[in-house]
Formats: C-alpha cells, sequence, structure tokens
C-alpha cells in the first residue's frame, strides 16, 4: 500500500507550460523555484519547440489544484517571469480529455487584421474607426453601441468592398496548423466573431472549421447599408455560443479552451476550461488564465496538450 500511495501522490494534476522567443535555463530555475514555493513537485519535464520559440512541459502535483490556487500560483509565476517567457497553468483533466473544444476570437486572433478597419478604409476612415475599435477592445466603449457606430461609416460602399477585403484578410501565423491540429486529433473548433459573416464564412470553409458565427452586414441593391442584421454577437453572446457547442457536442466546459484578445472575449475566457490572451489588451491579459504574448497561434496546441 505505501509503494501505492507513492504512484497516487506522483500522478499530475496539473501542467506548467512555459513557451517563448527567448527561453532560458535562467528563466527555468526561476519558474521551478516559484513551483516550488508552492509545494509542487515535478513528476515529469520535457522541452521541444523549433526556430520560432521553445517550449518546456513540466507534469507537477500541485497542493492546491483549486481555482484559487491556481490563480495565485499564475500570478506568482507572472511577477518572477523574464521577459520572452510566459507559462500556462492547465489542469490536467483537459489535457488528457479525449474530446476538447476550441473556440476563438476572429479579428486579431485567428487572423491579423481587423476587418471593420480594412473596410472603412474604402470610405476614407480607417483611422477614426482603429481609434474606436482600439477603445472598445480596451473595455472603454461598449461593444455594441461602438460596432454600430462603425458599420454606419461603411453606408453606402459598394458591396464589391467585401470581395476585395476578404483577398487582404491574412490568418495569424500558426492558425491554420493550430486548427489542423485539433480536428486530426477528433476535437472541435469553434469560431465566434464581432466582425461579419460576409468575410468569415470562406475562412471557416477553408479551414473546416465545425461551427462558426459574426455579424450579418445589411446589403440592398448591391450596396452596403451601414447596418447589421440582427442582434449583434457581442460579449455576451460569445460565451452563449461557447456553452451551446460545448453542449451539442458533449463536451464538459472544464474541456474546453478559448482565445481571444478584447474585452469583449473576457466572458468567454473566463467560461472556459482555460482562457488564453492572445496578443491581447492590458486589461484582458490580467484575468485570463494564460497568455501568448508572440505571433503564433499554434502555441496554443501546447497549451491544450494537442
Amino acid at each position: 500500500m505505501p509503494a501505492l500511495d507513492k504512484i497516487a501522490r506522483m500522478t499530475s494534476n496539473v501542467t506548467a507550460v512555459s513557451y517563448g522567443h527567448k527561453m532560458t535555463p535562467n528563466g527555468l530555475e526561476q519558474l521551478r523555484s516559484v513551483l516550488a514555493a508552492h509545494g509542487a513537485r515535478v513528476v515529469s519535464e520535457n522541452s521541444g519547440g523549433d526556430d520560432r520559440y521553445q517550449v518546456h512541459v513540466a507534469d507537477l502535483t500541485l497542493p492546491d489544484a483549486t481555482a484559487a490556487g491556481l490563480a495565485a500560483l499564475r500570478r506568482d509565476i507572472a511577477a518572477a517571469a523574464l521577459e520572452g517567457q510566459d507559462t500556462a497553468l492547465v489542469p490536467a483533466g483537459l489535457r488528457t480529455a479525449e474530446r476538447k473544444l476550441l473556440i476563438m476570437d476572429v479579428d486579431s486572433t485567428l487572423i491579423q487584421q481587423e476587418v471593420i478597419e480594412l473596410l472603412a478604409a474604402y470610405a476614407g476612415k480607417r483611422e477614426e474607426v482603429a481609434a474606436v475599435t482600439e477603445a472598445a477592445m480596451r473595455g472603454e466603449l461598449d461593444f455594441t453601441q461602438s460596432l454600430h457606430a462603425r458599420v454606419a461609416v461603411l453606408a453606402g460602399l459598394p458591396a464589391d468592398v467585401v470581395h476585395s477585403v476578404r483577398q487582404e484578410v491574412k490568418l495569424s501565423e500558426g492558425a491554420a496548423e493550430l486548427v489542423a491540429a485539433f480536428r486530426a486529433a477528433g476535437h472541435v473548433v469553434a469560431v465566434v466573431s464581432g466582425g461579419f459573416n460576409q468575410i468569415l464564412e470562406p475562412i471557416a470553409g477553408d479551414l473546416g472549421l465545425d461551427y462558426w458565427q459574426a455579424n450579418e452586414l445589411e446589403i440592398v441593391d448591391g450596396a452596403l447599408t451601414g447596418r447589421v442584421l440582427g442582434a449583434v454577437v457581442d460579449r455576451a453572446a460569445k460565451e452563449k455560443y461557447l456553452r451551446e457547442w460545448a453542449a451539442a457536442e458533449g463536451i464538459a466546459m472544464e474541456h474546453t479552451v478559448a482565445v481571444g484578445d478584447g474585452a469583449n472575449d473576457l466572458d468567454m475566457l473566463g467560461a472556459a476550461g482555460i482562457g488564453v490572451a492572445f496578443n491581447a489588451k492590458p486589461a484582458v491579459r490580467e484575468v485570463a488564465d494564460a497568455a501568448v504574448n508572440m505571433p503564433y497561434l499554434d502555441a496554443v496546441r501546447h497549451i491544450a496538450g494537442v
């Protein structure tokens, strides 16, 4: 029995996944020091990565793996971390789950740009709209009101600008690889966006996404009206879709991963098993479970254990 007890105690309940451009032995030693101060024991370690970034994975036994315990440890790790290295603390149940759901924001997450700004450029209003978008993503403006105001500047533009903007959109680095890896492993991939279906639909088709939802630009007589149809996909709606799609797939919320960059992603990030801030605004980084502060979206693979 003592031997079995020892094995049970050594079963990992949390994984510390570190990643970054400039990971160093000193940075990992600082991480180990913080982990030890919280009573964590390292069960196993391995390293990987490529010429873009490095990854270090440590499976741990953590005495206090409650939400409060993980939050306290995350704060201490963030305070001690060296520049160029971030660490995500991931419950073992999520990393080992047979099926997971990955849900992502689109603008500045799945793709590199903000679509509303690309559209506004055709109306000569890009800088004006970009300033409003930044304020909304920082949480300084009501998202729905700001969206209506930004879309209004598009009134009168020919519908053909939508096709032009589609050609300008670029996926974030590693986005296609991230989606392919999740789907190849039998997991579910979804995106939900405060942007527009007319742009998202072909992207979703090309990537083979399982679920996707965005706003619908109203087009009448071949021109944008400056309005969207139906209810706006806002902060609350993003969480709603996450819960609906997870339930439809029979996937526990504890086995979901959400990724986003703006204040309108906060409810979704908070509801997921782990919420990842991707090159996010400070208000989002401060409350997310993990942060990726480099341009490679596929780093989320390592966090999720896919």
